[in-house]
């Protein structure tokens, strides 16, 4: 794609609406072949942007789910150890030499490839997620370095695998650790925050075609006034999305006009009983009303 307008053009014909910021960000990446790190909050938006990539690049996307205690074994490679023992002893008894055993079973035809080693050997550049890397341990950050900077990934038993095609590589954190300034280095960077009034509501009819635009707007409105209340979860743009859904399937058109079905239809925004408690009637009648 020749700019960062046409990205974001083609980005929104699949249903994400992307600010200057991201788009710059993202045809910068695609440009220089370098991985983008997102940071936010959790529902603002940041994995869906690997998904869209993905598309619009009309190839496969390959995620690798971040937790706590995932090591290489998950996440590179690992031998097929029941594989090996099985050629082991089918070997042995045809008195095959202890050397030629070995040299077999530690070949590329033994070798299990989780999500990283299967992006760097794909024919076609795949994009590659590698979501919520905050809640890996800063020990799993040391695996990614050489695979982000030099796109490749060493393997003991056969040496440095390269790239077949440099995929595109998609971080995204939480903000619940700080990550390594080693990792910072390897990646260009952008923030991503919760969408201004205008941008959710282009979200919104983007996504839900065929809402009303009263409608569309008292559900922005209310959302990002529900936003500034003190709630443990803060509701992102896919709890807007199953809101806004919800209010156009019970065929609600005003959200001042039902006070209980509001409260009922707040299961799509208030994940945790605390916030539910939280949001009473009436408060929730309030910010209809702000929103109106």
């Amino acid at each position: 794609m020749k700019d960062f307008r046409e990205l974001q053009t083609c980005l929104k014909t699949l249903g994400y609406v992307a600010s200057d910021d991201l788009s710059v960000a993202m045809h910068l990446a695609l440009k220089l072949q370098r991985p983008l790190l997102l940071e936010g909050a959790a529902g603002v938006g940041k994995t869906e942007v690997a998904r869209v990539l993905a598309a619009a690049r009309d190839t496969k996307l390959i995620r690798l789910q971040c937790y706590e205690g995932l090591d290489a074994a998950q996440a590179i490679y690992e031998w097929n150890y029941q594989r090996q023992l099985l050629s082991i002893r089918a070997a042995s008894e045809r008195g095959e030499d202890t050397k030629g055993i070995e040299e077999r079973i530690f070949s590329r035809d033994y070798l299990l490839e989780r999500p990283l080693l299967q992006a760097i050997t794909q024919d076609t550049p795949p994009v590659l997620l590698i979501d919520e890397i905050d809640r890996a341990d800063e020990e799993f950050e040391a695996f990614l370095l050489e695979m982000l900077a030099e796109y490749q990934i060493t393997v003991p038993e056969l040496g440095t695998i390269t790239a077949t095609s440099k995929p595109v590589v998609i971080l995204t954190s939480n903000g619940t650790r700080d990550l390594s300034d080693a990792l910072r280095r390897r990646c260009l960077y952008a923030y991503v925050d919760y969408p201004d009034k205008e941008t959710e509501l282009a979200i919104l009819t983007t996504r839900c075609a065929g809402i009303e635009a009263r409608l569309a707007e008292q559900v922005i409105g209310f959302v990002q006034a529900l936003r500034k209340e003190d709630l443990e979860k803060v509701p992102g743009i896919a709890e807007t999305l199953d809101f806004a859904a919800a209010l156009m399937g019970l065929g609600i058109n005003d959200l001042t006009r039902d006070p209980a079905v509001l409260q009922a239809t707040l299961t799509t925004l208030l994940k945790t009983q605390a916030d539910r408690a939280a949001i009473s009637t009436e408060v929730s009648q309030r910010l209809a009303g702000k929103a109106a």
